[in-house]
């Protein structure tokens, strides 16, 4: 289950020394039921499931992620692979652009986004989040 960054790769990002746009590309699992347990302040009155506790995730976090120049650029419906582990399957896939490195540091570290984030560890079973960097498409001379 990976939910959140580890030390080691934030340091792999900042590494990289991007210059310019970012995008990352989202991938989620949802629970059947979201989990509270860690965030019992941020609960429903009654249970939900992990896909209603990503749209109240959404909801609070859309404002921040659009005053640091952000922007949700996709949102699909996943489900299993077509090339890739026959069992393994993911529910929604987001590709999220923000300007630059620092911009994303930025809205992921601003305090009244973070008391929101409680949604979205409710809502996960697992995930992953991979930046992406444009490139032009290589083209071979004829």
């Amino acid at each position: 289950m990976f939910l959140d960054p580890n030390d080691e790769n934030v340091r792999r990002l900042i590494a990289r020394n991007v210059q310019g746009p970012v995008s990352m590309l989202n991938m989620l699992r949802f629970r059947e039921v979201a989990s509270y347990s860690s965030f019992p302040e941020l609960a429903p009155d009654e249970p939900i499931s992990g896909s209603k506790a990503y749209e109240l995730y959404m909801r609070h976090t859309l404002p921040f992620l659009l005053a640091t120049g952000g922007a949700v650029e996709f949102v699909g419906k996943g489900g299993y692979y077509f090339v890739g582990p026959a069992d393994e399957r993911w529910d929604l896939v987001l590709i999220v652009r923000q300007n630059s490195v620092a911009d994303f540091f930025s809205f992921a570290s601003n305090i009244d986004y973070l008391k929101g984030v409680g949604h979205r560890t409710a809502a996960l079973a697992d995930s992953r989040l991979l930046p992406l960097v444009s490139q032009p498409v290589p083209v071979s001379e004829s």
